[in-house]
């Protein structure tokens, strides 16, 4: 059984790869302002969709930091 918390704050690569056969929506978590990501992008929420997706997981991540540009 796959624990979703063990992912968290794992790099996204990581996270992935520990979903490699499951279906995966994967988004990136930017600010409202336009900025590039610095650090590692990792892995902030891993969760079971519901409904239509019913069987797929969604992967949100997020750079350590951003700068504004």
């Amino acid at each position: 059984m796959l624990n979703f918390e063990e992912l968290t704050m794992l790099p996204w690569t990581a996270a992935r790869a520990a979903l490699v056969d499951l279906p995966v929506r994967f988004r990136v978590l930017v600010p409202p302002y336009p900025a590039l990501g610095v650090g590692v992008l990792r892995a902030l929420l891993v969760r079971p969709l519901s409904g239509l997706d019913d069987g797929a997981f969604e992967l949100i991540a997020g750079y350590e930091g951003y700068e504004r540009i």
